[in-house]
Formats: C-alpha cells, structure tokens, sequence
C-alpha cells in the first residue's frame, strides 16, 4: 500500500453490512487492511437518516453512547473511493480525526465519517436526541440501498425533508 490513513467504520461498511463489498474487493488489492474493532474514546451520537442511512455526529458530550465500530488501514486511492462513497464533495459526510480505543484500553488516532456539520444539530433533535452504540443488524434492515431509492431526489434534499418530517 502507499501512503496509509486510518479509517474507523461504525455503519455500512462494516463486515456482514450492505457496503462491506467494497471493503472486500479493497482487501483483495491490497488497497485496506482490517485492524480490529474499537470504540470511541468520546461520547458520540450515532443516529439513523433517510434511507436508514448511519451517521455518527461530530457533537461530543451529546450523546451517553460510545460507538463500536471497525478499524482499518486503507491506501490513497482506497481513501478516494471512500471519499466518493461517503459523498465528502457533495456534503454528505466529512472525514475528520478521531480518537479510539481498543478492547484493552489503548488508545490511537484514526479518521472518521461523521455526518456533515450542516444538518449534524438538526438531525440530532430530529433523532430526539437518542442514539445508538452501534450499528446493527436490527438497524441495518432499514437500510435502503443506492439503487432502490428515489432517482429525482438529491441525498442532502433526502436529508432535508428527513429533518424538516414532523414524528
């Protein structure tokens, strides 16, 4: 691999979730490496968007939950594709530092993607301000994959008219 980022995964990209294929043909070019699982050393929310979408929000002390997820080492061009996934250039997500540990207390540096700080307030009271520690398999069945969603709809309009909803 060139150049290296570490990346931390708590939604779909995760192993046995929807966008794990991509992870999985990464691996196979040598293009991302599984560390392991870890958890968020600060109280983070994660919350469901449209479509069942995960996102973690960069508003730390909001929430009561620690986020489990999954570490992995991930080259350049394996960075680009995720970027693109993530929709970093369309506001979707933004890929920030965060700080993790492991199952025995160690702690590092890594890079997430949290929710866009556009809507990241909004979508949050829109959540109640109840989140989860993880994404799971129960929550993954909400998920709603690219290609069965509505065509004349942007994602951020979709995020929109998710937060603007009354319960």
């Amino acid at each position: 691999m060139s150049n290296k980022t570490l990346i931390f995964f708590y939604g779909t990209l995760k192993r046995g979730f929807p966008n794990h294929p991509l992870m999985e043909d990464l691996i196979s070019h040598n293009d991302a490496i599984f560390i392991g699982t870890y958890i968020t050393d600060l109280h983070l929310p994660l919350v469901q968007g449209p479509y069942g979408i995960p996102f973690m929000l960069n508003l730390p002390g909001s929430s009561r939950h620690r986020i489990n997820g999954e570490l992995y080492s991930v080259s350049d061009s394996a960075l680009r594709r995720l970027d693109e996934l993530e929709g970093i250039s369309r506001g979707h997500y933004e890929r920030l530092p965060i700080t993790l540990r492991s199952e025995d207390g160690e702690t590092v540096e890594a890079e997430a993607y949290y929710g866009h700080r556009s809507f990241a307030e909004e979508m949050w009271r829109k959540s109640g301000e109840e989140g989860y520690d993880a994404y799971t398999e129960e929550l993954a069945k909400d998920y709603v994959t690219r290609d069965l969603r509505p065509q004349d709809v942007t994602f951020r309009d979709a995020i929109s008219l998710f937060c603007s909803k009354v319960n």
